[in-house]
């Protein structure tokens, strides 16, 4: 796969407001691969594959997130095809279990 691979950490209110579903769809809509997962500290993480162009906008998009979020901090960094790997067999993209 060529373009971008994304791993994001997002702070604030993000749990048990629907972040993680928000995540799934805009990245299945913007036909994105990778994963998204709550993290016992209260943040969310996410990795996006992509063209570079889709996942830098999908990045600016979490820095708002849906309707009831409220996002106080965004961590980007490159990440490797390996992480993809974490999905579940089959999916472009999966919603994983908290770590």
């Amino acid at each position: 796969m060529s373009g971008a691979i994304c791993q994001v950490t997002i702070r604030g209110r993000v749990q048990g407001v629907g972040y993680r579903a928000w995540v799934e769809h805009e990245a299945t809509r913007r036909d994105l691969e990778g994963w998204v997962r709550n993290r016992r500290d209260g943040s969310v993480e996410a990795l996006f594959a992509g063209p570079e162009e889709v996942v830098s906008a999908m990045i600016e998009s979490c820095r708002r997130g849906p309707s009831s979020a409220r996002v106080e901090a965004v961590q980007e960094e490159a990440a490797t095809s390996d992480a993809l790997n974490l999905r579940r067999a089959g999916e472009r993209f999966s919603v994983l279990q908290t770590i």
